[in-house]
């Protein structure tokens, strides 16, 4: 765009401005216009806009006359148009974009100057008188009086707008607002955008508002007529209830007067309340005033069943026993003890205070631990109804905060219909997946539920269907996600986080002999003399046909393993039959998965580092190789990410930085090249944890000094070789655990955390805290001298 400018007072102007086509109406100087654009080629014209000086210019374009033959599209477009400035832009999820701008003068196109990929032209302001007389004034009052008997007698035009005229001096601004106001047909709106004095506007609209009037009068005459129809329908349906109280005397009542006196009874027997009863009394009125044959009948009929059948007062008595709800715990649950014992924190406060508030509490964890079968134990525990909805992929605000009543079909949404469907106030409710929440031009149902889950906010929560507040104070709120990374972080500062990390082999061993195996072999419809499981049996259940933190997947293969025993038994097979490890095959077939094993032996340029993912921790092999005749290049594959990558440099900038001047590795820097690989090349993987052991791999390949084999290592690693924390250690160690891992290098930062392992892996692992890569270095080459 040109950068010459067209000044009029205040107003700056580009001389050359991209041609935006308007259909079916025209802007006037002043007035604010959405804009809704879908093509290309108008989207580019939009974002060139923002990019300048956010001026455009809206020009409207006559139909086309049938047989007209025209040379190119700029012939359709009037020359006289308005500019526009850009105030705000929303772009919708379909590549549409929403534009609201505002005319800010009336300009005439010169010369067109281009049409690729959208038009521009030269355009200059049209200047316009100022200054009123007697005459002008005389017209002003006229259209302006004219033009207040149209909005009082028109629905569609706002009170607001009364002032708005009434406030305006200016001749030019008052005619361009009635303009566009009224609604008449395009060319007449096009000829008093082209009129630039405001007199000539003014006598023009004088005749279009009183032929507006005239025909709003006449259409009111007929809505007289109209409205005299309906007084005589109101008078039958009176003497029809007159009829109903006569037929009631004779006993000879039908089903809507029964339906419409019940409705009365429940009101009455009701516990509601005090607004929500006198919402309930107005509607009953309206209602017992209405035809049944009305359409908004049924709608007040459906709310007022909704307003008595919700439970307002009604709550179920808490069971404060801790040792009864250990035990409930415990039955259904192996491990999870911060999760068991914030559970029974909750109800020793319960117990000791009395307070009905209910903690937010967010569980986090791989699939497969046990998040939501959790939520039903913790409500018998505590001896409420329970709730679950999933959020995955909700992305209608109107799924938490339900329709407003004028919407057709219009419901609550899906927690007050919970509720109702308990029957009590103080349910459990699991918000189940919330990590996987979305939101388009719908609304943001997370933004909805930061007030469900504030406890200083919620006990007035207002559904849009329902309209009254509900206090929502007294649920126990219990939420599940994988991750705390997508979940908004308002939402996230309103919850209490516990994490669920992986289950270790022997916790996973007694899970499937607890409840995985005799669930499986029950639904199968198995009997206990039928089948059994050896421990070596289960154990290469968990480690050859599952990979997971949790026990969904080795769920299902048990039942795989009883749904074949199954169709022997039903076959007429007889006997009992033992799932060992050496028969394990024979029901599932050959071994999913290797499993995280050692290598067989110790290699030069081979470390062993530890991963985090979603379903629980896994070891990674690091693999290096030196390049003899190299220039000391730093090669990275596997599919690194960039922080990974960045951790690999700072490692081999701390190596050269350090040795570089020894003679006895100088040409390992300037004479050889180094390839690092991490196997498994189609998996992406990221992060700076594997910063020591990248180190390690290159220290390993300077001294040709191999590294033991049972040794892993995790933290990330500075320029100056200092050693920071990492995060994900509880799975990581787990992993290591499953794959004989018996020495782990960690962060001495994260020396803290070894207090959540398990005995287990605490006894047969042993810690090595390290604060810099010189003490990683001692344990992992004692024989190597580092100066």
């Amino acid at each position: 765009m040109t950068t010459d400018k067209i000044f009029d007072d205040e107003l700056v102007i580009p001389s050359e401005v991209p041609i935006l086509p308007i259909s079916d109406a025209v802007i006037f100087p002043y007035m604010m216009v959405p804009l809704v654009l879908s093509d290309e080629n108008l989207i580019q014209l939009a974002d060139d806009c923002l990019t300048s000086g956010k001026i455009l210019g809206a020009f409207a374009q006559r139909d086309l006359i049938e047989g007209e033959d025209l040379e190119d599209e700029t012939e359709l477009i009037y020359h006289t148009g308005t500019a526009v400035k850009i105030q705000k832009m929303l772009r919708f999820p379909d590549g549409s974009m929403r534009l609201l701008g505002q005319g800010i003068a009336r300009i005439k196109i010169k010369k067109f100057t281009s049409d690729e990929p959208y038009m521009k032209a030269n355009v200059e302001i049209v200047k316009e008188s100022s200054g009123t007389d007697s005459r002008t004034l005389a017209y002003m009052r006229g259209v302006s009086n004219n033009f207040l008997k149209i909005i009082e007698a028109s629905e569609g035009l706002s009170d607001e707008l009364k002032v708005v005229v009434m406030n305006i001096d200016e001749p030019g601004r008052l005619a361009d607002l009635i303009a566009t106001n009224l609604d008449i047909e395009v060319d007449e709106k096009q000829s008093i955008l082209e009129m630039a004095a405001p007199l000539n506007r003014l006598k023009l609209l004088s005749k279009i508002v009183m032929r507006e009037l005239e025909v709003l009068e006449l259409g009111e005459k007929l809505q007289s007529k109209v409205r005299k129809s309906i007084d005589k329908d109101q008078r039958e349906y009176y003497l029809r209830q007159q009829l109903k109280t006569i037929q009631r005397e004779l006993g000879d009542t039908d089903d809507l007067s029964i339906e419409i006196e019940d409705l009365r009874q429940r009101i009455d027997d009701s516990d509601l309340p005090e607004k929500v009863e006198a919402a309930a009394e107005k509607e009953f009125g309206r209602l017992s005033r209405m035809s049944p044959s009305s359409s908004e009948y049924s709608v007040t009929k459906t709310y007022i069943d909704w307003l008595l059948d919700l439970p307002w007062n009604t709550s179920s008595e808490d069971k404060l026993n801790l040792k009864r709800a250990a035990k409930i715990l415990n039955r259904d649950h192996y491990g999870l003890d911060d999760v068991k014992q914030r559970i029974l924190e909750f109800l020793a406060i319960r117990k000791l205070k009395g307070d009905n508030k209910g903690p937010i509490i967010c569980l986090v964890g791989p699939p497969g631990v046990g998040k939501t079968s959790l939520g039903k134990s913790i409500a018998e525990a505590v001896g409420r109804k329970f709730i679950r909805f999933s959020l995955g992929g909700m992305r209608d605000e109107a799924e938490i905060r339900g329709h407003r009543r004028t919407y057709v079909g219009a419901m609550p949404g899906r927690l007050i219909s919970g509720i109702k469907d308990c029957e009590t106030n103080n349910p459990l409710i699991m918000l189940d997946e919330i990590d996987k929440l979305g939101n388009d031009f719908r609304g943001d149902p997370s933004s909805a539920l930061l007030e469900v889950l504030d406890p200083e906010q919620n006990n007035s929560f207002a559904d849009h269907y329902i309209a009254l507040p509900f206090d929502l104070s007294k649920i126990l709120f219990i939420c599940t996600a994988n991750v705390l990374d997508t979940i908004p972080r308002p939402l996230l500062d309103r919850m209490e986080v516990i994490n669920l990390s992986g289950y270790t082999n022997m916790e996973k061993m007694e899970i499937a002999k607890r409840y995985l195996v005799p669930k499986q072999v029950d639904n199968n419809g198995l009997k206990t003399s039928q089948i059994s499981f050896t421990d070596a049996g289960v154990r290469k259940l968990i480690g050859e046909y599952t990979r997971e933190a949790g026990v969904r997947s080795l769920e299902r293969i048990i039942g795989s393993v009883c749904r074949k025993v199954a169709f022997d038994v039903a076959s007429g097979k007889k006997g009992s039959k033992s799932v060992s490890a050496k028969n394990v095959s024979d029901y599932l077939g050959p071994a999913k998965f290797e499993g995280d094993r050692l290598r067989s032996k110790a290699k030069i340029g081979v470390a062993t580092g530890l991963a985090w993912t979603s379903v629980g921790g896994k070891i990674l092999y690091l693999e290096g190789v030196a390049l003899p005749g190299g220039t000391g290049l730093l090669k990275l594959t596997g599919q690194l990410g960039s922080v990974m990558q960045e951790s690999a440099n700072a490692a081999h900038s701390y190596l050269r930085a350090r040795f570089g001047g020894d003679s006895k590795y100088i040409s390992f820097f300037t004479k050889t090249d180094v390839h690092i690989h991490i196997p498994a090349g189609s998996i992406p993987k990221d992060g700076p944890s594997a910063g020591i052991a990248m180190a390690t791999v290159l220290m390993s390949l300077m001294t040709g000094v191999a590294i033991n084999r049972k040794t892993a290592m995790t933290g990330e690693i500075t320029l100056t070789g200092d050693v920071l924390p990492i995060g994900g250690l509880k799975d990581k160690v787990l992993a290591a655990h499953r794959a004989g891992i018996d020495t782990i290098m960690l962060p001495a930062s994260n020396e803290v955390d070894l207090d959540k392992l398990p005995k287990e892996v605490r006894k047969e692992i042993r810690f090595v805290p390290v604060t810099n890569i010189n003490q990683v270095w001692a344990e992992v080459f004692p024989t190597v001298k580092c100066k």
